[in-house]
């Protein structure tokens, strides 16, 4: 009695247009994703690669558990590292972090 009937108003359409900006706004999202994340990524991933395949007998690197030595022995897949006098370690050449200046390791006092 005192409550008055609501009635819902008719739907409007969308504006036209909105298809473009949202296909636009995707691709303009996947490429600042592109030059923020993956293609960075990708140059590390190629630069360890190089300084991998470069290895040879005789470099000082350091792995990626911090281990300091020199390269005694080398195959496809395995280095071996002379930390010290008469041990020497076997690793993975991916886990190499870095190869160091020669002579690092007598300034550490390693050798």
């Amino acid at each position: 009695m005192f409550i008055q009937n609501a009635y819902a108003q008719a739907a409007g359409g969308q504006p036209a247009g909105g298809e473009l900006f949202q296909i636009g706004f995707l691709v303009v999202l996947f490429g600042l994703f592109y030059f923020i994340a993956i293609r960075p990524q990708r140059k590390r991933q190629k630069e360890h690669q190089e300084m991998v395949d470069a290895l040879k007998k005789g470099d000082e690197v350091i792995t990626s558990s911090g281990m300091l030595g020199k390269i005694t022995g080398i195959d496809d897949n395995y280095i071996v590292l002379s930390v010290t006098n008469n041990v020497e370690l076997k690793f993975q050449r991916a886990h190499i972090n870095a190869v160091l200046p020669k002579g690092t390791l007598k300034s550490v006092g390693v050798e």
